[in-house]
C-alpha cells in the first residue's frame, strides 16, 4: 500500500519555486533518506506532506486518501531534533513522553491508563524506562533523541518522519539509535529521515531521494544507496524542520 503519494507538486514562496514537479511514491515498510543542500526543499516537502505547507499545484495523498480529506493523523508521527521549550521549562522524561498522547480535543482531560501503558512500553523500547523521573535536559543529546522517538511511538504510528536523528551523536548513542531504528523498521513502520548524510544509517536506508532547487524538477536522484558521488556532494548542508506550528500530540492534525 502506498503511504505517501506526491504528484507533480510545486511550492512557491514570493514567486520563487522552492519545489518543482515533485513525483514521489512511498510504499509501506520503506526507509527513505531525504537528502539535499540547504534550500533544496527537504523541509518544505515534508511540511507539504504533513499538510502544513499548501501547494501551488499538484496533489498529495496519505494512505490512499487525498490530503484535504485525510483525518487519521495519529498514524503519522514527527520526531524533531529537539522538543521546543524543553530547555527552558523543567519537564521530566515521563512528562515529555506522555505529551505524545495528548490530543487537541482532550488536552484538559486525564490521560487514560492505556496512554500510560503505551508511554511505558515506548520508554522501555528505547531503553530509558529507568530514567523516566529525570529531567529531560539532564540527558545527553542522544538520550533526548531517543525520548522524542518514544514520544512519537505512543501513538503507534504507521509513518515516522524524523529530522536529522543522527546529527551530533557520539559513537555509543549512534549505535543505540541505529539499533532502535532497525527494530522499528523491522516492525513494518515506514520511516522518512531528513538528513544531510547517511552515516550510521546507510545499511538501513532502502531508498535515497536527493533534492535540489531547480526550475524544472526538484528530485535529482531517487534510488538505492549509495548516492552517486556527483549528487552526494550536494547534500552536505541542511536545514531543520520547523515544528513550532505542529500541535501536540506527535500525531499531527493540521486541520
Amino acid at each position: 500500500m502506498s503511504i505517501v503519494t506526491v504528484a507533480r507538486a510545486c511550492v512557491e514562496f514570493d514567486g520563487e519555486h522552492v519545489l518543482e514537479n515533485v513525483d514521489l511514491t512511498i510504499e509501506q515498510g520503506e526507509f527513505i533518506a531525504l537528502l539535499g543542500p540547504n534550500g533544496s526543499g527537504k523541509t518544505t516537502l515534508v511540511r507539504a506532506i504533513l499538510g502544513l505547507q499548501p501547494l501551488e499545484h499538484g496533489k498529495i495523498a496519505l494512505f490512499g486518501t487525498p490530503l484535504a480529506r485525510f483525518r487519521d493523523w495519529s498514524r503519522i508521527a514527527l520526531v524533531p531534533q529537539r522538543l521546543p521549550g524543553a530547555t527552558s521549562i523543567p519537564v521530566s522524561v515521563w512528562e515529555a513522553v506522555l505529551s505524545g498522547s495528548i490530543t487537541p480535543k482532550g488536552r484538559w482531560r486525564p490521560l487514560p491508563r492505556s496512554a500510560r501503558d503505551a508511554a511505558q512500553q515506548a520508554l522501555e523500547s528505547v531503553g530509558l524506562w529507568s530514567r523516566r523521573h529525570d529531567r529531560l535536559d539532564a540527558l545527553s543529546g542522544g538520550q533526548q533523541r531517543r525520548v522524542l522517538i518514544a514520544r512519537a511511538l505512543c501513538t503507534e504510528p504507521d509513518l515516522l518522519v524524523m529530522d536529522e536523528p543522527t546529527a551530533g551523536l557520539d559513537a555509543q548513542n549512534l549505535q543505540a539509535l541505529t539499533a532502535l531504528l532497525a527494530d522499528l523498521h523491522h516492525r513494518g513502520i515506514t520511516i522518512i529521515v531528513v538528513t544531510h548524510e547517511l552515516t550510521g544509517i546507510n545499511d538501513l536506508v532502502t531508498r535515497a531521494v536527493v533534492l535540489r532547487n531547480d526550475h524544472h524538477e526538484s528530485v535529482k536522484y531517487d534510488g538505492p544507496p549509495p548516492v552517486p558521488e556527483h549528487f552526494a556532494e550536494e547534500t552536505h548542508h541542511h536545514d531543520d524542520i520547523d515544528v513550532h506550528d505542529v500541535p501536540p500530540p506527535v500525531g499531527l492534525d493540521p486541520a
